[in-house]
């Protein structure tokens, strides 16, 4: 007659390894590797953006990153945040269907098709501490803070910084230097 418990014992390893590639196949499915770098970019700028403090009511709020429209991320971005902290304040994603909803967000992705809708929410987070992000090319024009864009079949990211400053942000150098900084047209 076999051992079970030892056979259970060697086996808890393969099977472990096992889950742990479907759970990782299962998030590669629902999220394209764009979205997944795009993700783990979303988190990185908690750590080179700087936030005041009257952003929170208390130290257990939670630092949140809110998507605002369709989530092209899947479960990724929620993977990514499980169990981290910004500033000792527990990470959380957020879904917004419209811009009354959004009451606190520290990050906001936005992914709305139209562009009567992005103009509307950029303008309704006017003076708001948000640093907003999106892939619209038109982003940055309407007062967007960062933008991705792909170069070079490489994700990169454009910054306005003066959109940043008009939401009392502190954008790091370090973060500046990686990204292509809009300059807007004087006239």
């Amino acid at each position: 007659m076999p051992n079970f418990k030892r056979i259970r014992r060697h086996c808890q390893p393969v099977i472990l390894t096992l889950l742990f590639s479907i759970t990782i196949f299962s998030a590669q499915a629902q999220a394209p590797r764009e979205y997944q770098i795009k993700a783990a970019f979303l988190f990185n700028f908690t750590q080179f953006v700087e936030w005041p403090a009257s952003c929170f009511s208390t130290d257990k709020d939670p630092f949140i990153i809110g998507i605002i429209g369709e989530n092209p991320f899947g479960s990724y971005l929620e993977e990514i945040v499980v169990g981290e902290k910004v500033n000792g304040h527990p990470l959380v994603i957020r879904y917004f269907k419209t811009l009354e909803e959004i009451k606190s967000c520290h990050i906001l992705y936005i992914n709305l098709s139209q562009t009567s809708k992005l103009e509307q929410v950029v303008a309704g987070l006017k003076g708001k501490t948000i640093l907003t992000v999106s892939d619209r090319t038109d982003f940055i024009q309407e007062g967007g803070t960062l933008r991705f864009f792909t170069k070079n079949n490489k994700i990169q990211f454009q910054i306005n910084p003066e959109a940043g400053k008009k939401a009392n942000l502190i954008i790091s150098s370090k973060l500046l230097r990686l990204a292509d900084v809009f300059a807007p047209v004087k006239k």
